[in-house]
């Protein structure tokens, strides 16, 4: 890391601090490379932090303007284990790419391009579009469905999007959210979001769908839910997260809508919910 210039960080007790976060919850914290940084200014700072709740994060990354992602087909392509012993020719590597035939809009709220990539390879034709685009401005790329974004912070305060959603969904188009994007959508079906004592973080979370029975195991990086006992009777909670029992999942019982809290397309991380991009187009196609 020296040789690198990276910074680090060590003399701290770990075991002390995860018995205080494990009491108090989420806590900030400050960790500073600056000459001359005391301990006194670090404390300010961090107690200066205005939080997570009731400020929107979303602006800050979402992208300004409208494009088609990956047109040329260059950066979605999956890639594969090479079958001989040392011979790599990246251009054997490459999946085949399936046709983009199903046009659909992505809001960003902080998109990961490995969900981008995901839906590439799902065959969706991908516009992306910032995150406070109004309805009618996403409806004027005539989208077969709608994909909601992971992204940073509060989703209460980003609420430009969960507006827009609320008019996509009068228009009954498929819908599928993940994380922030799952937040949003539970927020324009009539619920609301609080956050978490403990937040969800890392690659090893276990959710059950509660359809199937079924036990995933997901990655996920959040740290607010949807509260379950203010959806409306027409919205079901059909995952629930077995450590806390809070909600992962939704469906609409009458619209094609559905969405999760976790990261089906974490690279690296556990594939066990890849399917879900499947599903979105196969839900497509049955509402087209």
């Amino acid at each position: 890391m020296e040789l690198n210039g990276i910074p680090g960080i060590e003399g701290i007790d770990t075991r002390a601090l995860t018995k205080k976060l494990r009491v108090r919850g989420a806590m900030n914290g400050y960790l500073t490379t600056e000459q001359g940084a005391t301990v006194e200014g670090a404390l300010v700072k961090a107690k200066a932090w205005p939080g997570l709740v009731g400020v929107d994060y979303v602006k800050e990354v979402t992208h300004k303007s409208s494009f088609s992602w990956d047109e040329e087909d260059e950066l979605s392509p999956a890639f594969r284990l090479p079958k001989g012993p040392c011979e790599i020719d990246g251009r054997n590597q490459r999946e085949p790419m399936p046709m983009a035939d199903i046009p659909i809009v992505a809001y960003d709220f902080g998109v990961k391009y490995n969900i981008l990539r995901r839906l590439r390879q799902t065959g969706f034709d991908v516009t992306l579009v910032p995150a406070n685009t109004p309805a009618e401005e996403a409806l004027k790329h005539k989208p077969a469905g709608v994909f909601l974004s992971n992204g940073p912070g509060d989703p209460a305060a980003v609420t430009y999007a969960a507006e827009a959603v609320a008019a996509l969904l009068d228009k009954g188009l498929p819908i599928f959210g993940i994380c922030l994007g799952h937040q949003i959508l539970g927020l324009a079906m009539g619920g609301k979001t609080s956050k978490l004592k403990f937040g969800h973080r890392g690659a090893n979370q276990p959710v059950k769908d509660l359809e199937s029975g079924r036990v995933e195991i997901t990655s996920q990086n959040h740290g607010f839910m949807v509260d379950s006992d203010t959806l409306p009777l027409e919205v079901s909670v059909n995952r629930v997260n077995l450590n806390d029992q809070t909600v992962e999942g939704l469906r609409h019982k009458t619209k094609p809508v559905f969405c999760v809290q976790y990261h089906p397309e974490a690279s690296p991380g556990p594939h066990d919910s890849s399917s879900l991009f499947g599903e979105f187009r196969q839900l497509i196609e049955k509402h087209g």
